[in-house]
């Protein structure tokens, strides 16, 4: 009941404080569900800085992680950005570097270098177009034939793209903490335990799990698979956070998590009295540095001009 209560207060005190500054929250699918609630847009990453962006919201709160409110400073410079959990990081975005990239690009400077939105707004900048988990497979196919073809940082969701287009591309060394945990064998388990459940996989999981899948797709992409399928079990193979609105807008429909490892902690480092406490002092605001910024917007327009 103590908890109730408390959740009860801190909401009441975050849309007070949300009024005042003209603020907007956004919360990836990611976030804690008390978090999501509070939230006046959730989504994935980019999808979530285009709305901010569209918005006349003086201040953003970003419930996510650290390149996540990058992405919406670069979109968004006119407004204040804040982070709740300032050390909400990416592990994955954390394996490329931009000093690391420009190395790259000495070996290979012909190359087309496309960088998942999962990196730092550094990295982005010294890139030539970003992609999503979403759009990858589109953003590849956009690039000329006779372009070689540099994918950052996610090895696994480059091996997905690959194998969905042809091309061969060299991939970076990086991975996903959360969605490489993910093994086949767990899969199995999971569908010998729900046989009419269908198999629903994130691209960032390893090419052995996504081959196991009926359908591979975003966050949002398989919230809307869920939605509009007859199927009433699925074995989900992305973060737990998800589970919340699959539950929300799937009533009558049943989910299982692949394994109990699928949580993020960095993901899961907001909640709602950080929440408070950032609208309450405006911190931790994010910024991006403007020659940083022109260039690695310059890489997300690009990607949001492939159509």
């Amino acid at each position: 009941m103590f908890l109730e209560e408390k959740t009860i207060r801190l909401t009441e005190e975050i849309k007070r404080l949300k009024k005042e500054r003209n603020a907007i929250i956004l919360a990836h699918v990611y976030q804690r569900p008390e978090v999501q609630e509070v939230a006046d847009i959730i989504g994935d990453s980019l999808e979530l800085s285009r709305k901010a962006a569209a918005t006349d919201a003086d201040v953003i709160v970003f419930c996510g992680v650290h390149f996540m409110a990058e992405s919406a400073a670069i979109l968004s410079p006119d407004k204040i950005v804040l982070l709740p959990e300032e050390t909400a990081g990416c592990p994955m975005a954390d394996m490329v570097t931009a000093e690391q990239l420009r190395a790259k690009k000495k070996e290979m400077p012909d190359a087309v270098v496309v960088a998942y939105v999962n990196t730092s707004a550094e990295v982005k900048a010294e890139s030539d177009i970003c992609c999503t988990s979403a759009n990858a497979v589109k953003i590849v196919q956009s690039i000329p034939a006779d372009k070689r073809i540099i994918f950052i940082p996610d090895k696994n969701l480059g091996m997905y793209v690959a194998n969905r287009t042809g091309r061969p591309m060299t991939l970076w060394e990086g991975w996903c903490n959360t969605h490489d945990w993910v093994t086949p064998e767990e899969v199995a388990r999971a569908k010998e335990e729900h046989p009419e459940a269908l198999v629903l996989i994130h691209p960032e999981c390893r090419p052995e799990v996504t081959a196991m899948a009926d359908y591979v797709s975003s966050t949002t992409g398989l919230i809307r698979f869920a939605k509009e399928s007859d199927a009433k079990e699925f074995i989900v193979g992305t973060e737990s956070g998800i589970l919340h609105q699959l539950y929300k807008q799937c009533p009558g429909k049943e989910f299982y998590l692949a394994t109990r490892r699928l949580v993020c902690p960095n993901m899961k480092a907001t909640n709602l009295e950080k929440v408070r406490q950032a609208l309450a002092t405006m911190q931790p605001q994010i910024t991006v540095a403007p020659d940083i910024r022109e260039k690695a917007l310059a890489c997300l327009e690009r990607m949001l001009a492939v159509k």
